[in-house]
């Protein structure tokens, strides 16, 4: 084994959902593939580093697109443009330290922990114990599982799950084929659940739906489910939630900040002519910098830094 296949799978080791489990095969091939086809890896790059970033973050599935793209060049084939595309198309790696606060709230999603980031244990549990001790729940789960072989819908840990939401209600799939036993078992599952506000079973268990706090490639959601007495004050912990969302804001926000923005493009602009300016005057050092404050109305012992700043920040669109 490499060294660079041993850092890459140590990375992830610690993640949650069994993350270096189902990624070491795609990655030991990325390797592979990188000896054989150096020139042509190497626009796989930001797949393979998108590897590392937690699936939560992910657009679309990532090791998916890396598979695929590794097979076209396995067969010693190049990579077409819909799929250079497709890798072209993927944003900059977030910061690390979004990716230490991520996988660390995978950790705890992985494990249907969300009590740090609530104050409302109590509401829970009284809801569980009322499911838990209802006699009606208990017929009709055993009506369903006279009526279906529940264990064909279980996973590996006996769970089976509801059909899944997101934003907005629009799922991806929201007709039943009456046809198929399997989704009208789903449909009745789901009915079930809505009914007693479930997640889902685990064996004869029903896994009570909690208020929740989910991190998403768009954004943050905020689950509260329909039994719930909700008390804005008391329930969330809103410094832990703006604490995990802010972990991937990239600068501050407002309507002063945007005033100071629109201020600072207004001057990169003005920057950008005088530059050009400059130049065609020939001017350099301390010359070329008095001629630039004094277009700009700044102080002629402005630092250069403060230039190179605006400069930086407002690159010339390419």
């Amino acid at each position: 084994m490499s060294n660079a296949l041993q850092l890459d799978l140590k990375k992830i080791e610690a993640r949650a959902f069994h993350r270096l489990e189902w990624a070491e095969p795609a990655l030991r091939r990325y390797h592979a593939v990188c000896q054989k086809h150096t020139s042509a890896a190497k626009s796989l790059r930001p797949l393979y580093e998108w590897m590392f970033v937690p699936p939560t973050l992910w657009p679309f599935n990532v090791q998916d697109a890396l598979e695929g793209c590794l097979a076209v060049l396995e067969k010693g084939k190049q990579l077409t443009a819909r799929l250079k595309l497709l890798i072209e198309m993927l944003p900059e790696l977030p910061d690390e330290s979004v990716c230490q606060a991520v996988a660390e709230h995978e950790s705890h999603v992985q494990i249907g922990f969300y009590e740090h980031l609530l104050n409302a244990r109590a509401k829970f549990s009284q809801a569980e114990l009322t499911n838990n001790t209802d006699p009606e729940l208990r017929r009709q789960w055993e009506r369903i599982k006279a009526a279906f072989s529940v264990r064909d819908y279980c996973d590996h840990k006996g769970v089976i799950r509801r059909s899944m939401n997101v934003e907005r209600n629009l799922r991806p799939s929201f007709s039943v084929n009456m046809r198929r036993r399997a989704e009208v078992f789903q449909a009745v599952f789901d009915a079930f659940c809505l009914r007693w506000n479930l997640y889902g079973m685990k064996h004869d268990e029903p896994l009570l739906l909690k208020l929740s706090v989910n991190i998403t490639p768009y954004g943050t959601m905020i689950h509260i489910p329909a039994y719930w007495s909700f008390d804005p004050k008391r329930d969330i912990r809103w410094d832990q939630i703006a604490r995990l969302h802010r972990a991937r804001v990239p600068r501050r926000q407002g309507a002063a900040f945007a005033q100071s923005h629109e201020e600072r493009l207004r001057a990169a602009n003005k920057l950008r002519q005088l530059d050009a300016e400059a130049r065609q005057l020939g001017l350099k050092g301390q010359q070329k910098h008095a001629f630039l404050c004094a277009g700009l109305n700044w102080h002629p012992e402005t630092s250069p830094k403060r230039l190179s700043r605006l400069r930086s920040e407002f690159p010339p669109a390419k």
